[in-house]
């Protein structure tokens, strides 16, 4: 991880969790082409910032403003529109720092101070997915 630079602080503190916790992961490792022009170039494409290999899991962090969280989630979409053997899950502010806080990563007053304090996280559960028979087993 030393050698990793990432682009926000918010990578690099769930890259320090997901350490913790022994879950390998790789920083950016693919882009996906979202359109193409009328020569077939790449006009638009999507990279996640984190992969879970034992989860076959692309995970987005944002933490940003609604503008930027709408166009990333409609780029999740579409990547998963174009390649549906491809899990995508974005992790939203309010959950980021709810997984922050819980692990003392953060101190509970980060969430008052971005007004969050009363916010319940969304359920992230990295076993399953939303679309039908690609979650994974249990027993993983």
């Amino acid at each position: 991880m030393e050698a990793t630079r990432f682009a926000h602080h918010s990578e690099l503190q769930l890259a320090k969790l997901l350490d913790f916790y022994g879950v390998a992961w790789e920083y950016e490792p693919r882009t996906f082409v979202l359109d193409w022009d009328r020569a077939g170039a790449p006009v638009q494409a999507f990279t996640p910032d984190f992969y879970l290999p034992a989860y076959d899991l692309y995970i987005e962090i944002t933490t940003l403003n609604q503008k930027l969280v709408t166009k990333k989630n409609r780029k999740a979409r579409r990547v998963q529109e174009l390649y549906p053997d491809v899990r995508v899950k974005v992790l939203y502010q309010r959950d980021y720092l709810h997984l922050l806080v819980k692990y003392g990563l953060e101190p509970p007053s980060q969430l008052v101070a971005d007004g969050l304090a009363g916010a319940e996280p969304f359920p992230f559960d990295l076993r399953r997915d939303p679309r039908p028979g690609l979650g994974m087993p249990e027993s993983a």
